[in-house]
């Protein structure tokens, strides 16, 4: 396998996307109980519903082998970044569904009224909310470098990484052919 299915590539790239929506449209402080923004839970449990078929995809077999195999250190880098973003993209909603619990605001996904995973409190929401919105920030840090790896590897290593995440890229272009 050269490149990753048009299935994930597509998951990859929207998850992408909805990772900066939820960004872009969150909401901290006194506001979150006042006027919570709907639409970032939404895309948050969109961002959690999305990893599934991922991992599910990766855990069988779903990924194309690397194609430089010679550095174990920089394999074992995208490991560990890959494993650290995969961690966010399930921690964060998780937690933002506990703080807006914890903020007794009701979370629904898709008119589907979810469980409160904590009860609510009259004051601050706690640590837990105080993470997510700090994590939030962090994962675009982590999208970035993880953005930026890729760039290296395509064009100073040249080894057609971006190529294989590319939904435009024949499996002909994947493959790294000059």
């Amino acid at each position: 396998m050269r490149r990753y299915s048009q299935i994930t590539i597509a998951i990859h790239w929207l998850t992408a996307l909805l990772v900066v929506v939820a960004w872009l449209t969150s909401e901290g402080g006194r506001h979150a109980r006042t006027d919570p923004s709907y639409l970032h839970f939404t895309v948050g449990l969109a961002v959690l519903l999305l990893v599934v078929p991922r991992l599910l995809a990766r855990w069988l077999g779903g990924a194309p082998h690397v194609e430089d195999t010679q550095n174990r250190w920089l394999d074992l880098a995208a490991r560990a970044g890959h494993t650290v973003l995969y961690l966010f993209l399930i921690a964060l909603p998780l937690s933002g569904w506990y703080a807006a619990s914890r903020l007794g605001i009701p979370v629904s996904f898709l008119g589907l009224d979810l469980p409160a995973l904590a009860a609510p409190v009259q004051g601050a929401p706690g640590l837990i909310a105080e993470l997510h919105g700090t994590g939030g920030s962090l994962i675009l840090w982590l999208a970035g470098a993880h953005a930026l790896a890729a760039m290296w590897h395509q064009f100073v290593m040249r080894d057609g990484t971006l190529e294989r995440m590319n939904p435009l890229a024949s499996n002909e272009l994947a493959g790294g052919r000059d």
